[in-house]
C-alpha cells in the first residue's frame, strides 16, 4: 500500500476511536451527573418512590440527553422530571417548561401551575435559570422556531387526545426543534387488539396508533425501548389508568392489589425531526 494511503487510513482510524472515546466519556458524564442529581435533596421521597417504575436515568439516556442541550419539557408540573433536567441542564445548556397558556377561569390548572411556581422560587440553586414558557400549540409557542435540539413529553398524549389537540401538538414540537432534534415520548400503553379510542378515555394510547401520529407531523422514529414497560398491567380498569398507582381513583377499593401492579406499562419512544 502506497505510504501516503497508509498515513491516511490510520489517520482515519484514530480519528473514529477519538471520536469513539469522545461520545462514551461524554455518556459517562451525563450518566455521573445524573446519578448524582436523583440523590440530590431537591426531589421528594415520593418522587423517588416512583424510580422504580420510570426509569428516569435509562429513559433520559435512551433519548441521549446531554447537559449542553436546550431542551424543552412539555407540561411538566408537578415537577417529577424538573427536579431531574433543571439541575443537570443549568450551568451548559438551557431547560425550558412549557406549560399551557394561563386559563383564569380554569382553577384547576391555575392552582397546579401556582404550586409548581411555588416548587421553582423554593430552590434558585437548582431552579432559577428554568425559563417557564407558555408552550401554544399555534405559531406563538414561546420558542423560536428551530431553536430546541430536544423535546421530552411524559403521559400526556392522552391528554391531547381527549381535546382533539394531538396533531397540533407535535406540530408545535416540530417547528420548535432544530433539523436534527430529539423528541423523547412515554406513554402508558394501551391494548393493542383493541382499537384506539381517538379520545383515549381510558388514559391509554396504542403505540403503533402513537407512532403514526407523529411520524404524520414529519418526525421519524429512529428507537423504541422496553425501558418502562410493565407487564402485570392488564390495562381493563374500572377508572382507566388511573385505578393505578399513583393516582388510586378507587381509594381504598382493591388498593394493595393496584399497588401490586404499580404504575402503567409505557412505551418509550425517541423520534428525530429530520435535517433537509
Amino acid at each position: 500500500m502506497h505510504a501516503t494511503v497508509v498515513r491516511l487510513a490510520t489517520a482515519a482510524l484514530l480519528g473514529a476511536l477519538v471520536a469513539g472515546c469522545t461520545a462514551y466519556s461524554s455518556r459517562q458524564t451525563t450518566t455521573d451527573e445524573l446519578s448524582a442529581i436523583l440523590a440530590g435533596p431537591q426531589r421528594t421521597d415520593t418522587e423517588r418512590a416512583r424510580d422504580r417504575y420510570r426509569h428516569p436515568k435509562e429513559t433520559l439516556l435512551f433519548f441521549g440527553i446531554r447537559p449542553e442541550m436546550r431542551v424543552l419539557e412539555v407540561w411538566p408540573p408537578p415537577g417529577y422530571y424538573t427536579a431531574i433536567l433543571a439541575p443537570l441542564l443549568r450551568e451548559r445548556g438551557k431547560y425550558y417548561a412549557g406549560v399551557w397558556p394561563a386559563q383564569p377561569d380554569n382553577k384547576y390548572l391555575t392552582r397546579v401551575l401556582e404550586e409548581y411556581q411555588g416548587r421553582l422560587a423554593a430552590g434558585p440553586q437548582y431552579y432559577d435559570r428554568v425559563s417557564v414558557v407558555a408552550f401554544a400549540f399555534d405559531a406563538n409557542q414561546g420558542v423560536p422556531p428551530g431553536s430546541l435540539d430536544m423535546i421530552v413529553t411524559f403521559r400526556n398524549i392522552h391528554n391531547w387526545m381527549a381535546r382533539n389537540e394531538a396533531p397540533a401538538a407535535f406540530a408545535a414540537m416540530y417547528r420548535a426543534l432544530k433539523p436534527g432534534g430529539i423528541l423523547g415520548v412515554v406513554e402508558h400503553r394501551g391494548n393493542p387488539a383493541l382499537p384506539q379510542d381517538p379520545l383515549a378515555k381510558s388514559g391509554y394510547v396504542n403505540e403503533d396508533y402513537a407512532i403514526k401520529l407523529i411520524e404524520a407531523q414529519g418526525f421519524r422514529l429512529v428507537a423504541k425501548s422496553e425501558i418502562n414497560a410493565n407487564p402485570k398491567d392488564t390495562k381493563d380498569y374500572e377508572q382507566g389508568v388511573w385505578t393505578l398507582p399513583p393516582t388510586y381513583r378507587l381509594g381504598g377499593k382493591d388498593h394493595d392489589k393496584y399497588e401490586a401492579i404499580g404504575e402503567s406499562d409505557r412505551f418509550t419512544l425517541k423520534f428525530v425531526k429530520p435535517n433537509k
